[in-house]
Order: C-alpha cells, then sequence, then structure tokens
C-alpha cells in the first residue's frame, strides 16, 4: 500500500481502495483475536477462586499442576493487546495464580522458585494498582524468608505489606501484623527482649484487622486469613514470647480446626513441642516432634521446612540435655530420614 501511496500522482482507484480496505481488515482480525470474551475470563476467575478454595483439601502437586496450567493460559492472553479492562482482569488473574504457585512452593519445599513465583505477581499486582492485592502477594512472599531463618528480611516484607495495605479491610492487613509478630517473636527467643513488646504489639494489630475482614475473606485460607490460621499463629507467637499455657490454648483451638493439609498441622505440632522445651521437658519436646514427623508420609518428612524445625528443636534441646537418651534417639531418627533419602537418590541414579 506504501508503495501505491508513495506515487506523485495518486488516483483513488479500486486498487488503492483494495489496499486500503485490506489494511483496515487486518486491523479488525488483530482486535478480534486479541480480545479474550468475557466468558473465559469468568471462567479463569471462577478458577483461580476455586484453586484457593482447594488449597487445604486437594494433595499439593495436583494443584500445583491445575495452577500452572492455568497461568500458561493467562500468560498466553497478555502476550496479545488487549482492551484496558480485560488487561486489568488478566494481570489480576496472572498475580493471584503466581501467588498461588509460590504458596504452593514453600509446601513442597523450594524455597527459590517460590520467591521467583511471588516476585513475578508482585510485577503482576504492581501492574494493577490494586493495593490489596499487591499487600497480599507480599505478605505471602515474607513467608519465605520467615520460614527459611531470615526473621529481618521477614519483617522489612510484612512491614512493606502493612504500608500497602493502608486502611484497606483486606487479608494482608490482618496477615501482615501476624507475620511481623512472629518474626519479632523468633527474635525475641534468640535474646532480643526488646522485640517482645513490638511482637505484642503487632499481634494485637492483626487482631483488630481481623476483626474487620469479610467473613468470606475469613473462610478463605489462600487468598483471605482464616480463623484457624490465626489461632495457629497467635500461638506460635505466645510460644515463641514465652507464654506457653497462653500458647497451648491456641495452637490446640488450631490443631482441631485443621482437617486435611499437611504442612500447617505439623508446623503447630512443633510448637506444642517448643512449649515443651520451655517448660524444661526435653524428652516430651522430643518426643513430640519425633510424632509430629511420624504423621508424615515419606515425600513430605523430607521437605526442608520440616528438617529445619525438626533441627532447630534438636538444637535446643541439646543445650538442656546433649547426652540424654531422647537426644540421642532424636538424631538416630533425623538420621534415618537422611539415608532413606540417600538410597532412593541412589537408586534412581542406577535406574
Amino acid at each position: 500500500m506504501l508503495t501505491l501511496l508513495g506515487g506523485s500522482a495518486v488516483a483513488l482507484d479500486d486498487k488503492l481502495l483494495g489496499a486500503v480496505d485490506n489494511t483496515r481488515r487486518r486491523m479488525d482480525d488483530t482486535l478480534a483475536s486479541a480480545t479474550v470474551s468475557p466468558a473465559m475470563l469468568d471462567e479463569w476467575e471462577g478458577n483461580v477462586a476455586s484453586f484457593g478454595r482447594q488449597y487445604m483439601n486437594v494433595p499439593t502437586l495436583r494443584l500445583l499442576c491445575d495452577v500452572l496450567l492455568e497461568f500458561s493460559s493467562v500468560r498466553h492472553a497478555l502476550s496479545r493487546r488487549q482492551p484496558y479492562d480485560t488487561q486489568e482482569r488478566l494481570l489480576k488473574l496472572a498475580a493471584q495464580l503466581a501467588g498461588l504457585a509460590g504458596i504452593l512452593m514453600i509446601d513442597v519445599g523450594d524455597h527459590r522458585l517460590a520467591r521467583s513465583f511471588f516476585r513475578t505477581g508482585r510485577t503482576a499486582a504492581d501492574e494493577t494498582g490494586d493495593r490489596a492485592l499487591r499487600a497480599w502477594v507480599t505478605v505471602r512472599e515474607s513467608l519465605v524468608p520467615f520460614y527459611y531463618g531470615d526473621m529481618r528480611e521477614a519483617i522489612n516484607l510484612a512491614q512493606k505489606s502493612q504500608s500497602l495495605a493502608g486502611q484497606t479491610p483486606c487479608a494482608a492487613a490482618a496477615m501482615a501484623p501476624i507475620v511481623e509478630a512472629r518474626a519479632l517473636a523468633a527474635l525475641a527467643g534468640n535474646g532480643r527482649k526488646d522485640a517482645v513488646d513490638k511482637a505484642k504489639n503487632a499481634l494485637s494489630r492483626a487482631r483488630s484487622a481481623f476483626s474487620q475482614m469479610r467473613p468470606d475473606h475469613q473462610r478463605d485460607a489462600a487468598f483471605g486469613y482464616t480463623q484457624k490460621q490465626l489461632f495457629f499463629h497467635q500461638g506460635d507467637v505466645l510460644t515463641g514470647i514465652g507464654q506457653t499455657q497462653e500458647a497451648e490454648v491456641l495452637l490446640l483451638k488450631a490443631l482441631d480446626a485443621y482437617e486435611t493439609e499437611w504442612l500447617d498441622p505439623t508446623l503447630i505440632r512443633f510448637d506444642r513441642a517448643r512449649c515443651r522445651l520451655l517448660e524444661g521437658d526435653p524428652d516430651e519436646a522430643l518426643r513430640l516432634g519425633m510424632e509430629a514427623i511420624q504423621r508424615l508420609d515419606a515425600e513430605h518428612q523430607k521437605a526442608d521446612i520440616v528438617l529445619q524445625r525438626a533441627k532447630d528443636l534438636l538444637t535446643t534441646a541439646e543445650h538442656k540435655d546433649a547426652n540424654g537418651r531422647a537426644v540421642r534417639e532424636f538424631k538416630e531418627f533425623l538420621a534415618s530420614i537422611r539415608d532413606n533419602e540417600s538410597n532412593e537418590k541412589q537408586g534412581a541414579m542406577d535406574l
């Protein structure tokens, strides 16, 4: 068409008009192929909400596969030009799916991939301008450094999430101060006595924010924040600051509320074991720790989070009774898990 228009004497003939109309038709085709139908968007949003509901009940790897398949479909749609409203909805879906994939990667024990997915989620959420969504992805990311021992980074991300949430009554407004309180309580347990008052203050803010959440958000364990999670996390904070009797009450309430999920109940059982340590009973603490692991299948027993909690429990118990029988048996138990993992890897190499 540029050749036709480039002549010094351009006549408006059928050939030129045909080329002009062909250019218009190609734009129509592009617009038609780029637009995701409202029905498809509704279906994707329904699927993402369903994934959130399935989080506590469906095996982690199966749910992860479903999430990643949907993630791929949304990525493909985002790779093409979309109307503004459609683009906004797709970016929100991308942020939610990336965040959910990050949560599931924590559950399977790969903190590096978890962090990568959360960063992808933050990039998508930032494009939406949705403060609640941005805060949710950020507070979920804060659990990676928290579970793997970097409490200062966990506090930094939790505080960033609170700043993003502002006065918006949303899941992150309750969850972020809880993560901050848990990390501060961990620092208090490591000798940072100044962290105790800060942890209590953050816990108070979390309770207040939870009371302002919508009821449907209080029933959503993935995209919201539930009562049983609040019980567990309050118990975790109180354990960290040494208030073991109050912690035990909340931890038992949380344990009763969980049904099929494996990770949180395991961490709750380790918190109960920590309470026994703080009360001066390392034998009972190690018994509870061993029982927590034995309840898991072989694959989950090898999860990094589980083994790290077990090692932390053992280290503290050794300070109280380094040569005790319970310490020796717990060491042997952990060694057997590592040996089984090594044998499995060797068997796979021999195939």
